[in-house]
């Protein structure tokens, strides 16, 4: 998920607001929406990503779908991540792709992750969370 009009207004001092970018990052609607329709509430715990690695994958046949359900499956574990791994953060990438950086330093692109998720099952989400968690 490239979000390009922040590059800009980023470099501006006290913009963007984190916890309003953590938020605008936290929406994601089609995956929401296609968990609610399956009975999966998505309340920002690990509990929810394992859920989401049973859900069955109907999406795969549907390329637009595939693409924005990936997207949002990566921010939503992002912000799993963010909200329940201490020292971890959102950043963006200079090309504007958001990605989590841990209190290692190291950075997770979660977006990418996320794609793989929905267009093949693995890695599956609750298992990035582990290892994020456990390092």
């Amino acid at each position: 998920m490239n979000i390009p009009f922040l590059g800009h207004r980023r470099r501006k001092a006290g913009f963007p607001d984190p916890a309003g970018i953590a938020e605008l990052l936290a929406e994601c609607e089609l995956l929401r929406n296609q968990a609610a329709r399956a009975g999966v509430a998505l309340d920002d715990s690990v509990a929810s990503l394992e859920a989401l690695d049973q859900l069955v994958p109907g999406w795969r046949d549907d390329e637009e779908t595939l693409s924005w359900l990936g997207n949002d499956a990566g921010l939503y574990l992002g912000t799993v991540i963010v909200r329940t791994v201490a020292g971890a953060a959102w950043e963006f990438r200079s090309d504007g792709q958001p990605v989590v950086r841990l209190a290692s330093g190291r950075q997770l692109d979660v977006v990418d992750a996320g794609h793989e998720w929905a267009a093949n099952g693995v890695p599956e989400l609750s298992q990035l969370y582990a290892e994020v968690a456990e390092s």
